[in-house]
């Protein structure tokens, strides 16, 4: 068709088509209809736009596919060919660095996956590994969009296996605003950090119906699949939060604490908490009888730059902390015991949080402080049917494959198998040091005293008094504080109030390590 033959009302000349364009952009970033808007609204949850302006810098988005379409016919669908397709991807920044990211539109189909929808997330997927950059997921979708069978199901296999290709190599985070339901729920599952947003979001494979069907059990998706559910049982779920605003702020606050890629350091600062602070408070935060507890929160908040840091699984598996902080300006990853809460011992769900948090440090070059005040892995039935050698295998073997700079402090019990596990010098701490609070030991003296000297105890005329006598001995020959100290297993015994000083000189002098590691095509952990 020659120009003189085109259809009545179509522009002519490039002045004409460039007012089309923005005719069909605006009917693009409007969406459906006000009314699906509104709805989206109603539900207390925003529109996929407004969460990628929360997300990114202002201004700075720019959105790739935007006029794609699908091509499925059937069902209806060859009469309804939004826009976008029901998913919005692009790039944009945060705080100045390159952030990829791709939102659900739930006002289309749904946020259903079809087979143009997950083309669009597979593209911009591949953009952000080539690039090296974040890859943040905005996620409300009802699944595959079943009008197109099983088009929409291979759609999910791409994302995962691009998740896969990627895991390790630039962060991928993935941010819960509603409905993930089925085989959906893998992506999220495969990623680096997960938020969610209490009320609002929901993640399962089988739904309340179908576990009513199959069971007989009655239960709200927010009782099967709720944040809170995640974030405190079942460990999917890193952050949540009461509204999508501070869960999209945080979602930039890790960003900040993240490097690009795994080719780059963490984004260093200018600190303005001296590197040589002195904290007298740590003397009477930690008490000196190990039967004691207290919160090693708070002996972190001391510790770190200005008293921040981030808290990752913050309510699962709550004896073990894991946060992200900075020293001196510097990005680390502090994995604590808390013996507010069963005594700071090793457990399965303890296990595999601190493994996995420790992987993710080794991935993306996040030097690693290990502070211990452990008395060893908890014992019951459960735990060890549960497989407790297993998971805490985990935990030991991700600490012996990271490479990136490691120092542990031993405030006070380090106890058996599990101060091995806890990052000690014998699997390849690079430093070691320790409180004069410290206990290091095979087991605790009570104990070590009834096995050792269980023949003197039955036999003396007061058992008792000799109990105590040799629990004494014990610990004044093998447990004193400067035992491990003494035998090289310990770099140094620091002045607690020094703790901060030492740590960032260590971390200075550690910053230019280098390991080589054996050819292989991947190692075998424990599961």
């Amino acid at each position: 068709m020659t120009v003189l033959d085109e259809a009545p009302g179509e522009p002519t000349d490039a002045r004409g088509r460039v007012v089309e364009l923005h005719e069909i952009r605006a009917q693009a970033l409007a969406g459906p209809s006000e009314k699906a808007t509104e709805a989206q609204h109603a539900k207390g949850k925003l529109t996929g736009r407004e969460r990628i302006e929360l997300l990114l810098d202002p201004g700075s988005f720019q959105e790739v596919e935007q006029l794609r379409r699908h091509r499925a016919v059937g069902f209806g669908l060859e009469a309804k060919k939004p826009y976008t397709d029901g998913v919005i991807t692009g790039w944009g920044t945060v705080e100045g660095r390159t952030v990829f990211v791709y939102a659900h539109d739930f006002r289309i189909f749904g946020g259903a996956l079809g087979e143009a929808h997950a083309t669009k997330i597979h593209k911009i997927m591949d953009m952000a590994i080539a690039a090296g950059a974040p890859l943040v997921s905005l996620n409300d979708g009802a699944g595959a969009r079943i009008q197109e069978g099983v088009s929409a199901l291979a759609g999910y296999g791409g994302i995962f296996q691009r998740n896969t290709k990627a895991s390790g190599v630039i962060p991928q985070i993935s941010v819960m605003l509603g409905p993930c339901a089925g085989g959906a729920a893998y992506s999220p599952a495969l990623t680096d950090f997960v938020f969610m947003v209490r009320d609002t979001s929901q993640m399962f494979i089988t739904g309340p119906d179908v576990v009513k069907a199959v069971t007989g059990e009655e239960i709200t998706q927010n009782g099967l699949g709720g944040a809170d559910v995640h974030a405190e049982t079942s460990g999917v779920c890193h952050f949540a939060y009461d509204d999508e605003e501070t869960c999209i702020a945080e979602v930039r606050y890790l960003l900040s604490l993240l490097p690009q890629n795994n080719r780059e350091n963490p984004p260093r600062v200018e600190s303005t908490d001296a590197a040589d602070r002195r904290s007298d408070v740590l003397l009477d935060l930690v008490p000196a009888d190990g039967n004691r507890p207290y919160d090693m929160a708070k002996v972190i908040e001391e510790i770190v730059d200005d008293g921040e840091y981030l808290e990752v699984h913050e309510r699962w598996a709550r004896n073990i902390i894991c946060a992200l902080g900075r020293l001196d300006g510097q990005v680390v990853g502090i994995v604590a015991n808390q013996p507010q809460t069963l005594a700071g011992v090793l457990d399965i769900e303890a296990s595999e949080k601190a493994a996995r948090f420790v992987q993710m440090c080794d991935a993306f070059n996040i030097p690693i402080v290990t502070f211990l005040d452990v008395p060893g892995f908890l014992p019951g039935v459960d735990q060890e049917h549960g497989g407790i050698i297993r998971h805490g295998a985990k935990l030991l073997y991700a600490y012996c494959n990271a490479t990136v700079p490691r120092i542990s402090l031993i405030l006070r019990k380090a106890y058996g198998g599990a101060y091995i596990v806890m990052d000690s010098q014998s699997i390849g701490a690079d430093l070691t040091y320790a409180w004069p609070t410290n206990e290091i030991a095979v087991m605790g003296a009570e104990g070590a005293a009834n096995v050792i000297f269980r023949r003197q105890i039955a036999e003396a005329e007061d058992p008792e008094a000799m109990r105590a006598r040799m629990v004494k001995e014990y610990k004044s020959e093998l447990m004193h504080p400067y035992y491990a100290a003494e035998r090289g297993l310990v770099d140094d015994v620091i002045d607690p109030t020094e703790t901060r000083e030492i740590l960032i000189r260590s971390l200075a002098m550690l910053q230019t390590k280098h390991a080589d590691l054996p050819s292989r095509k991947h190692g075998n952990p424990p599961q």
